[in-house]
C-alpha cells in the first residue's frame, strides 16, 4: 500500500484510474485522509472512494489491482473513518 505522504506526492486531481483490465474506471478528485482516494462524481452525481491499498502503481494514471466490475462492487459511497 502507498503511504499517505507518497500518495499525496504521486496522485493528483484529474488523473485517470484504470483497473487491472487496463480500462478507465474513474478520475481522481483527491487523496482523502490517510487511506483512500476520492473519485470525481459519476454520471449520477455520486462520489466514490477506493482504498490506497488497491493501488499497484502510479505513472500518468493510477493503476489498481482489480477488474472494474469488482472495483465498482467494492468501492464506498461514504468517506472512510480516519
Amino acid at each position: 500500500m502507498l503511504e499517505a505522504e507518497t500518495a499525496n506526492e504521486l496522485i493528483k486531481p484529474h488523473m485517470p484510474v484504470v483497473c487491472s483490465e487496463n480500462a478507465q474506471l474513474a478520475v481522481v478528485d483527491h487523496v482523502e485522509g490517510l487511506s483512500s482516494i476520492k473519485l470525481t462524481k459519476d454520471a449520477n452525481g455520486n462520489h466514490h472512494y477506493i482504498p490506497l491499498e488497491w493501488v499497484t502503481s502510479v505513472d500518468d494514471k493510477v493503476h489498481i489491482d482489480r477488474p472494474c466490475r469488482q472495483a465498482m462492487q467494492d468501492w464506498s459511497t461514504t468517506p472512510p473513518k480516519q
